[in-house]
């Protein structure tokens, strides 16, 4: 938990909203948190939902009465599975696995033209010591339990996809800019080709980062965001430095620069890891350049300093990573995070979205639709070798998509209560809720943005606001909704 210190209560009282910036937005949602999570797909963790197994010892999920179904595991799908293991239940006590094979080429021949029969294959991770058939393994609501009771109280999706097959950093990358392709670099063998990223390399504009250095060279969200003077900011778990020396900075052995997209481009990057001036400029530009720690959004929320646009990233322990991290940690961290999201006075015009950067190969049994095309010789897979369908002319290559299908919640006072949205959306939809809620223009150079549909179908901004639900962190059980 955050306690919130006394003091920053007193400034809350007599500050209120009047010490945070007013925005013209197009919706009542004038504060936006994003929190991205790591590595799961769609069925990985509704694919049973509401319908959980509930055996003796593990918390109890009973879905309302009014729940609809969503697009998820039947028992044609269970039973009579294409693929050579069928999808089986992972119990509770199973919370910690393998990581599984997400490389770009490798999901697209998971999907197998639309068979969706490869997953054994192509993404398991079939070392020893690990489950067999791992991508098939799924949760329900008596482990996801918190997530399945924010989707019975808000909004979720079950036809949101990750923007194209691939890693971590791609769905970063996509996540603030909508493009894998804007980079110094034409080629990396096995990291970079045709000017696309397509598989996890690291930030050029970070003390902390080794291996391979990438620099971005489009504008992201945040170019958008300061042109506009709307406050903003990164806020990741692992961001504090631990030394730093002739202004060089030394991160611990758990630091990714994965998890900062914004240190990939010059014009957002703090290389040294610098901290904000002041309380009061976090959101705005100084020397920390709006990338901070977790800590510093709790410093800048219990002061009125709230920034309008905020990205969370949990600790690495924390992000349900699998083998890095688990879904009970992961659920420990949204919980406490999200209980006192709703205890600010923000929560009146706050929207928190939930959201995942990839798949980590877990199967799902709906085939994206590709909305852009690639015929790499090399890397692309997914129609047999080197083919994604065929990309019009000009179109930057090896960013096949979309890819697999994530979870993707809303939670806020203004959420369908208990509502699955069945529009097609992806990553990008993320930003370009951002882009026209504060009315700053498109990406543009082929960011998917362009074509990134809406979430606004989440939301009802006529009805009765719903009400904070505060959960128990360790079993996600509801605790109390408040007034």
């Amino acid at each position: 938990m955050n306690p919130r210190p006394f003091a920053a209560l007193l400034g809350l009282f007599f500050t209120g909203f009047a010490s945070a910036q007013s925005q013209n937005t197009t919706t009542p949602i004038q504060h936006l948190v994003v929190i991205y999570d790591e590595n799961q797909s769609f069925d990985h963790y509704f694919g049973t939902y509401p319908h959980a197994a509930n055996p003796q010892g593990e918390p109890v999920f009973t879905a309302a009465a009014n729940t609809p179904e969503v697009n998820g595991l039947t028992g044609t799908l269970i039973a009579h599975n294409p693929n050579t293991s069928p999808p089986f239940r992972l119990d509770r006590t199973m919370n910690v696995t393998c990581d599984n094979d997400n490389h770009y080429t490798d999901e697209q021949k998971a999907y197998d033209g639309g068979l969706l029969d490869k997953f054994v294959q192509d993404t398991s991770n079939n070392a020893t010591g690990c489950t067999p058939a791992l991508a098939m393994g799924y949760y329900d609501g008596n482990t996801v339990t918190a997530l399945w009771n924010y989707a019975q109280h808000y909004s979720m999706s079950d036809n949101f996809f990750d923007t194209e097959f691939g890693t971590t950093v791609m769905g970063h990358l996509n996540l603030i800019s909508g493009s894998t392709h804007q980079t110094a670099t034409a080629s990396i063998s096995g990291k970079i080709a045709n000017g696309s990223v397509i598989a996890n390399v690291e930030a050029g504009d970070d003390d902390c980062a080794t291996g391979t250095l990438v620099q971005m060279t489009g504008k992201n969200i945040g170019d958008l965001l300061n042109a506009a003077g709307v406050t903003w900011g990164w806020f990741y778990g692992d961001w504090i430095p631990t030394s730093a020396k002739n202004g060089v900075a030394s991160c611990s052995s758990v630091y990714n620069s994965h998890y900062d997209p914004f240190n990939y481009y010059a014009s957002t990057a703090n290389p040294h890891h610098l901290p904000p001036t002041t309380v009061s400029m976090i959101g705005q530009t100084d020397q920390a350049n709006h990338q901070y720690s977790v800590g510093d959004f709790w410093n800048a929320a219990y002061n009125g300093y709230m920034p309008a646009v905020t990205f969370l990233k949990a600790t690495a322990n924390s992000t349900g990573h699998p083998q890095n991290s688990d879904p009970l940690s992961e659920q420990t961290w949204l919980v406490n995070t999200i209980n006192d999201l709703m205890g600010l006075p923000e929560w009146s015009s706050m929207a928190i979205l939930i959201a995942y950067d990839d798949s980590d190969g877990w199967y799902d049994h709906v085939m994206p639709p590709i909305v852009n095309q690639s015929n790499d010789s090399a890397n692309d897979a997914l129609n047999g070798s080197g083919l994604c369908g065929t990309p019009t002319a000009g179109a930057y290559l090896d960013r096949c998509g979309y890819g697999s299908r994530e979870p993707f919640l809303v939670i806020s006072p203004f959420a369908k209560p208990n509502f699955v949205d069945h529009t097609v959306n992806d990553t990008t939809s993320i930003l370009r809720f951002i882009e026209d809620n504060w009315n700053l223009g498109q990406i543009g150079d082929q960011s998917f943005d362009a074509m990134a549909g809406s979430i606004l179908n989440n939301f009802d901004f006529t009805a009765t606001p719903a009400k904070p639900l505060i959960l128990n962190p360790s079993s996600g059980e509801v605790v109390k909704q408040g007034k």
